[in-house]
């Protein structure tokens, strides 16, 4: 199945339920978890307006590991703890930026990010990863967003059987 334009709306009302039922269309019937997980990264990215990129970086049982993404090339591997990845991965909780230029120690990927979200991925109590939303616009997502992406990233840890760590 392929993603389709929402009835031409960015209003949150409509793109987040519109996102979850494509992201659900998606990774419902499909087993390979490299395959959902590049198609929820597409997906995302697609569909969410003032986005340049998103995807997983995964927990290999020490560091970061760049996963599937939509966007530009990225960097491959973060230290626990280091960057908005590697804090939000050691704390496990959401971490919204409005101007990463403010961040301090923030890594940057591409420079026409300017505003980062990143949602830990947790199943089981165990660190999965997390998924890393960049902006060119400062300050771009709001608690809408976060509210919303929080529940898009549950329904991908249910749906996408991501490897863990041992």
């Amino acid at each position: 199945m392929a993603c389709m334009y929402p009835a031409s709306s960015n209003s949150p009302d409509i793109l987040y339920p519109y996102i979850e039922k494509e992201l659900k269309n998606l990774l419902e019937n499909e087993t390979n978890w490299i395959s959902n997980a590049a198609n929820a990264a597409a997906t995302l990215g697609f569909l969410m307006p003032l986005l340049n990129w998103v995807g997983f970086y995964l927990y290999n049982g020490s560091e970061l590991v760049l996963g599937p993404f939509w966007g530009k090339p990225a960097v491959t591997r973060i230290e626990m703890g280091k960057g908005v990845c590697g804090n939000s991965a050691n704390s496990r909780e959401i971490i919204v930026v409005e101007d990463v230029h403010q961040y301090p120690g923030h890594i940057a990927c591409d420079l026409f990010s300017n505003s980062e979200i990143v949602l830990p991925l947790v199943k089981n109590d165990k660190l999965i990863g997390v998924l890393d939303i960049d902006s060119p616009e400062i300050g771009r997502f709001e608690d809408i967003d976060r509210i919303a992406l929080e529940k898009l990233a549950r329904i991908m840890i249910e749906l996408i059987d991501f490897p863990l760590a041992d």
